[in-house]
């Protein structure tokens, strides 16, 4: 497909943009104002599935009150409008954030991965706390300047991984630093979801719907022909361009509690076992395996193995449950030198298991609680801890600085899938591979829009 497009770097999109930010770092701090009237004046870019559910969520906060709203789709838009009809509406985020730049406190962005970094940033360098969906970003150098940005400013941030705030995945990071299992060697981690396509690149064009505006949904990245059915609403995961694949969406929140229990940093080498690159969709299977450096939780090296697609997981000794037990649709198992942990994802408490009996564990010493099994009030709690650190009465488990280093992870394993049954070595002082030619999949260039 020919595609002509300007580019620009992520730097220049901002300096050269009629609609660039230039001076508002200099501007007083709105947040202090926030703070003296109890109340966080918010801004949400992307309003589709997961946008109305942020939306929602970041309301029900009794401090919160919603004044902008932003999407590309208009019908989207009108739905949240009649929710919040005393928000001002916005088609493109770059108009509202310069319009209303005294007017709002915090920016929620729940758009595709690719606009992830680029409405970030922009907010960011307005001084603005921002929560940003899963996968933080789309590219490895997004996720490296949102969290230098976020660290230089002292920006409250979180990321969209709910779960993080659940009791079954607080309890399995308790369980694993206590040593229940001894230091840990292995992990592995599924989801037979299919966030990829093995298709060819689609052909020729369909009318855009009116409702939408192509031009604004592409944003920064190439310019392409619509095509029903490939991009909006649903699909845009699936294709290199847009998403992440499976790894990206579903890894994400699997892979968080081991990450975080373990306090992994970034791994040290990556492999990918998948099919040859297209170009176009990411691999509809995946096995990625990792290895990371050693950490007090674990052994002298962590060796991580990630299933996607259909039939995922692959059949292995470390997977086999007690008693003939089927494994959760989705997961992690924990393999350590006294045993092994298994966490379902999601709502499952963890399961203990030595010597191929489960065991039981008492919860008491955690201060946990009686365990929770409410999806809607458990999600909240995430939200909200934004909200309330943004107010100054507490802080984020899942600040940029922590969920940069995870997002990553995962896009190391997401490039890996463009050389297939390769092993790439990362230096992360460096922010390169060794293998020169993966580097140049580390960061894109924006398009002008």
């Amino acid at each position: 497909m020919k595609k002509n497009f300007q580019v620009i770097n992520r730097r220049d999109f901002f300096k050269k943009s009629a609609l660039g930010v230039a001076g508002l770092a200099l501007a007083p701090s709105i947040l202090a104002q926030a703070k003296a009237a109890g109340k966080l004046r918010t801004v949400h870019i992307g309003l589709g599935g997961m946008g109305m559910e942020d939306l929602a969520a970041i309301a029900s906060h009794p401090e919160v009150e919603v004044v902008g709203l932003c999407d590309v789709d208009s019908k989207m838009l009108a739905r949240a409008k009649a929710l919040y009809p005393n928000a001002k509406s916005y088609p493109d985020y770059r108009v509202m954030l310069k319009e209303m730049k005294n007017e709002f406190d915090a920016v929620v962005v729940s758009t595709p991965d690719h606009t992830h970094a680029p409405a970030s940033l922009m907010a960011m360098e307005m001084d603005k706390p921002v929560y940003c969906q899963k996968p933080l970003t789309h590219h490895v150098t997004e996720a490296r300047a949102m969290k230098k940005m976020a660290e230089e400013r002292k920006l409250v941030t979180q990321m969209g991984i709910q779960v993080h705030s659940f009791y079954d995945y607080k309890l399995a990071t308790l369980l694993i630093q206590s040593g229940i299992i001894g230091k840990v060697h292995t992990v592995r981690a599924w989801s037979p979801k299919n966030w990829g396509y093995d298709g060819p690149e689609p052909t020729g064009s369909d009318p855009v719907p009116e409702n939408l505006d192509w031009n604004l949904w592409l944003g920064t990245a190439p310019k392409r022909a619509y095509k029903e059915g490939f991009y909006h609403p649903g699909n845009w995961r699936k294709i290199m361009d847009f998403g992440c694949g499976t790894l990206g969406d579903m890894g994400v929140h699997i892979f968080d509690t081991p990450y975080n229990a373990l306090q992994l940093d970034v791994p040290r080498t990556i492999r990918n076992e998948c099919r040859k690159p297209t170009g176009f969709g990411f691999p509809e299977n995946n096995i990625v395996t990792y290895e990371f450096p050693s950490t007090p939780y674990t052994a002298e090296t962590l060796k991580w193995v990630w299933y996607d697609g259909a039939g995922a997981p692959a059949d292995h000794a470390d997977l086999q449950l007690p008693n003939g037990d089927k494994l959760p649709e989705q997961g992690a198992m924990f393999m350590g030198e006294k045993g092994r942990l298994l966490l379902p994802h999601f709502m499952e408490l963890p399961r203990w298991i030595v010597d191929g009996k489960y065991q039981e564990f008492d919860v008491a010493p955690f201060k946990l609680g009686a365990p929770v099994k409410d999806y809607a009030g458990e999600s909240k709690k995430h939200y909200h801890q934004f909200v309330d650190a943004c107010l100054g009465k507490g802080q984020c488990s899942a600040p940029f600085e922590y969920s940069a280093r995870l997002t990553e992870t995962i896009l190391l394993g997401v490039i890996a899938g463009r050389f297939p049954n390769e092993t790439l070595h990362w230096d992360s002082k460096k922010a390169r591979f060794s293998e020169k030619k993966a580097n140049k999949h580390l960061g894109g260039k924006y398009r002008k829009f």
